[in-house]
């Protein structure tokens, strides 16, 4: 039984919107979709109908309404307990944020549709459309090999649901890995490649079942077999496999729409007119994401040295290596740090356990919270050493949440929580007070040590990427500190600690920054 058959209402046109997405008609399937979320009364359907929804904008690159549908999907899947809910909008979520260029949240939703759509416990068509969409997610992040399993997993679900094994066919995931080989100077394993890819396409023409081939297959076949020709590989095109026809398939997909125009320029390359080819690659614009931000430049590249401007092939070749190294790096950098708050967050961990069935933690960032402070507080001083307080103020969080929504807010509010924990000495102790407010306690601390570690939670805050984050709305942090008095009573002590440093802190946050 399909997810489908367990919703109550709109069935039909949940199916047929479906069907249009299928055919690369994202426009029409998100008119009829957006008729279903204003009109229905069921949770399930609402819920189903916003998935859908946030795929057809993916197919559309509407960029600018990602985040706000992704929000709204949450809300409507959160409380349904429907594995295979979660599992696809975590993929479409990961396709989202890639786009967006934030691959730490990619990263995260990868994880998150795994462990989801494993977790079906009678998977059917609409688990293999949502391994289907994850192998994506996981091809456009450079994954090759997982984007392989991912859509070998779609491709047997599929067929045991009745689904034919060319709807899985998703030529695209093996195309995005031959053009990574060719942009890390591997041209001969990309043949190798894009001949594969060029024989699958035979086997279904041979077979008879090439018109069984969804559009957007069509396209990345079409230009396999274009940058196939573009790097010297001639091969006589039949009226089925011609790359020129196959590239106007696509219907309003923008990454069909982006291979149109990369195809035109390989054809233009391999018909003996380099130049016209360069002067394509300056007149189009295609997205980044759709087969890496080297592409157009290895393009250029290969043109140049048709044209016998050898010099000129040479820069644009190394401009492609060093945008393919690029997204190497930043892929690293996603480890590392995903790394590092796993880290963090195993620490946070151990000392919240420590303090069991008490209510001690925050539950959005895993920092102890305002109950926990006072405690620790408490012992410091009872032990008779200096303690000093900081306040932490974040700048700029009032624009994201009113231009990001609150579930971006969240985010940056649990990414501050790492900054800050990360870059604390041994034996501090951070927590959250409240809002967008946290504290540091710094133990045996006086105040000049304490305007170091305000330092050092500044520069830390300011290198963090907030514009992949939260695009338009830098974040920066703005602290105070005092000192608690041991004399007299420990609360009053406090409070007054407290109202100090909260004055040191709207005095910093009023001072001219350092652009």
């Amino acid at each position: 039984m399909g997810w489908l058959d367990r919703v109550d209402d709109q069935v039909d046109t949940l199916t047929h919107a479906r069907a249009l997405q299928e055919a690369s008609r994202s426009a029409e399937a998100y008119g009829l979709l957006e008729r279903v979320i204003r009109t229905t009364d069921d949770p399930a359907a609402r819920a189903d109908a916003m998935v859908q929804r946030l795929s057809a904008l993916i197919n559309l690159g509407r960029t600018a309404e990602f985040t706000r549908t992704i929000e709204e999907a949450s809300a409507a899947v959160r409380d349904l307990a429907e594995p295979y809910l979660h599992g696809h909008l975590n993929a479409l979520a990961a396709l989202a944020a890639h786009h967006q260029g934030a691959l730490d949240r990619c990263v995260t939703h990868l994880v998150k549709a795994a462990r989801a759509l494993s977790a079906v416990e009678d998977p059917d068509r609409d688990t293999a459309w949502g391994w289907h969409d994850l192998a994506m997610a996981y091809s456009y992040l450079s994954f090759h090999g997982y984007a392989l399993g991912a859509i070998e997993r779609a491709r047997q679900l599929g067929v045991t649901s009745g689904i034919p094994e060319e709807t899985f066919a998703a030529p695209g995931i093996r195309l995005r890995n031959a053009v990574a080989l060719d942009h890390n100077g591997d041209s001969d394993g990309c043949l190798r490649v894009l001949r594969d890819v060029a024989a699958d396409l035979a086997r279904f023409v041979r077979n008879g079942r090439a018109d069984r081939l969804r559009p957007s297959s069509l396209a990345a076949y079409g230009y396999a077999a274009a940058r196939q020709a573009a790097l010297g590989d001639r091969v006589e095109p039949t009226a089925d496999t011609d790359p020129s026809q196959l590239l106007q398939n696509g219907g309003d997909s923008a990454r069909a729409r982006d291979m149109r125009h990369l195809g035109q320029v390989c054809l233009a390359v391999a018909a003996g007119r380099p130049i016209e080819a360069v002067a394509r690659l300056d007149t189009i614009r295609v997205s980044t994401e759709t087969l890496g931000a080297a592409e157009p430049a290895r393009l250029r590249s290969i043109a140049l040295a048709r044209a016998g401007d050898h010099v000129a092939a040479h820069r644009a070749d190394r401009l492609a290596f060093r945008l393919a190294a690029q997204r190497n790096d930043r892929l690293r950098d996603v480890y590392i740090d995903g790394i590092a708050a796993r880290i963090d967050h195993e620490e946070m961990r151990r000392e919240a356990a420590r303090f069991e069935g008490e209510a001690l933690t925050d539950p959005l960032t895993g920092l102890p919270n305002r109950r926990r402070i006072e405690r620790y507080i408490t012992a410091v001083v009872t032990r008779g050493e200096r303690v000093v307080i900081g306040v932490c103020d974040l700048d700029g969080f009032k624009a994201v949440n009113t231009r990001h929504g609150h579930h971006s807010g969240d985010l940056v509010l649990q990414r501050i929580a790492g900054v800050i924990n990360r870059v604390m000495r041994r034996g501090d102790f951070v927590a959250r007070y409240g809002g967008d407010e946290f504290v540091v306690v710094l133990p045996d601390t006086g105040m000049a040590e304490a305007a170091e570690v305000a330092r050092r939670i500044e520069a830390a805050v300011r290198a963090e990427d907030w514009e992949s984050l939260v695009p338009g709305t830098p974040v920066g942090v703005s602290i105070g500190f005092a000192e608690v008095s041991g004399g007299g009573g420990l609360r009053d002590a406090l409070s007054l600690a407290f109202e100090v440093a909260d004055r040191e802190m709207l005095r910093a946050k009023s001072r001219p920054r350092a652009s």
